[in-house]
């Protein structure tokens, strides 16, 4: 398992035989949005007070009434009256309205979509010590958002917030390091950061400290590392955690080997629509291992991942096929219609 796959991106797959493991590494810089940053509730009955201060200046009072303009929460929803609160907040200095409104300039809410005034305000905010501006900030750097693309800067800003405990944050920085972009590469340092999110739960901080482990990068190889953390990442939902997982299971890396568990976490990760997974829950069936072995269901699994041009997976069903009878091809052939209309969920 040495490949990495960014978040987005398809399955990079490194052969191992028959069956194979993709050791994928989920890459994942995004901005928060701003239900991510909202204030405490505010009421109706709330409403004239905060008008009433916020008309006074009172730069508090300001946000929270553009707070509730942003989400209705005692006044019609409006984004625009939302953007006029939050400058006139932002403009006091109130590090809060400052990232709000960026986040409001950044996804074209009530202003024009302007990502260097979104830069604008986040850098504000950043400079007063939030960690959320300064993650966002990050994110604007790394990606060429508003500003001219600089892995630097982002790092700069991914470590400040990264600092205060941000967990976001600290996966990005683990990113940069494994990457070597921005920063000379060290995996240590990456295993360091991916380590501190992986314990904040996660899933593809702890998704990729399992590849780290199972690679041995920036780490001492230790499989049973790899699975416990492939495990926690598996069971919130990361399909390629749970392919991984399979994998372990059925290689016995980490944990007794145990095909009935490999099925479980390749049918997880199949249902997802993973290819790989799909192809190797198609071996299973032909196999017998841990399921009974059944013909028709390894066309149909192997038929599933043809359809997304995995081409071992073409080449197994058309030798299968060969020895299919007709009405059992028919068969797998109606299964797999309806496993794509049920969105790949229990099929077969």
């Amino acid at each position: 398992m040495n490949n990495i796959l960014k978040k987005g991106s398809s399955n990079v797959i490194a052969g191992i035989g028959f069956l194979c493991v993709a050791a994928v590494i989920v890459f994942s810089i995004s901005l928060l949005t701003s239900h991510e940053a909202r204030a405490a509730e505010v009421t109706p009955a709330q409403i004239a007070e905060l008008r009433t201060s916020a008309e006074k200046g009172d730069a508090s009072a300001q946000w929270l009434l553009g707070y509730a303009y942003q989400y209705g929460d005692g006044v019609p929803e409006d984004d625009a009256a939302a953007v006029k609160w939050f400058t006139k907040a932002a403009e006091q200095g109130l590090a809060r309205a400052q990232f709000n409104l960026g986040l409001m300039y950044g996804n074209g809410e009530g202003v024009p979509e302007d990502d260097a005034a979104a830069v604008k305000w986040y850098t504000k905010a950043a400079e007063q010590g939030d960690a959320e501006a300064q993650y966002n900030l990050g994110v604007m750097y790394a990606n060429g958002r508003g500003v001219p693309e600089d892995d630097a800067a982002a790092v700069k800003w991914y470590t400040k917030a990264a600092e205060q405990g941000y967990a976001d944050a600290q996966f990005n920085l683990g990113l940069m390091y494994g990457n070597g972009e921005g920063v000379p590469e060290d995996d240590a340092a990456a295993v360091k950061w991916y380590t501190k999110a992986a314990e904040q739960g996660d899933a593809e901080a702890q998704y990729n400290l399992g590849v780290m482990y199972a690679n041995g990068r920036g780490v001492p190889e230790d499989d049973a590392a790899a699975v416990k953390w492939y495990t926690k990442a598996a069971e919130q939902g990361v399909a390629n955690a749970q392919y991984n997982l399979g994998f372990m299971y059925r290689n016995g890396r980490g944990v007794p080997e145990d095909d009935a568990a490999a099925v479980k976490w390749y049918t997880k990760a199949a249902e997802q629509g993973d290819a790989l997974a799909q192809f190797n829950l198609g071996n299973m069936y032909y196999n017998g291992e841990g399921v009974p072995q059944d013909n028709v269901l390894a066309y149909l699994w192997w038929n599933l991942a043809a359809a997304q041009s995995y081409a071992l997976a073409k080449k197994n069903k058309g030798l299968l096929q060969e020895t299919m009878t007709p009405t059992d091809i028919s068969t797998a052939q109606q299964l797999s219609r309806e496993c794509l209309a049920k969105n790949y969920k229990n099929c077969g």
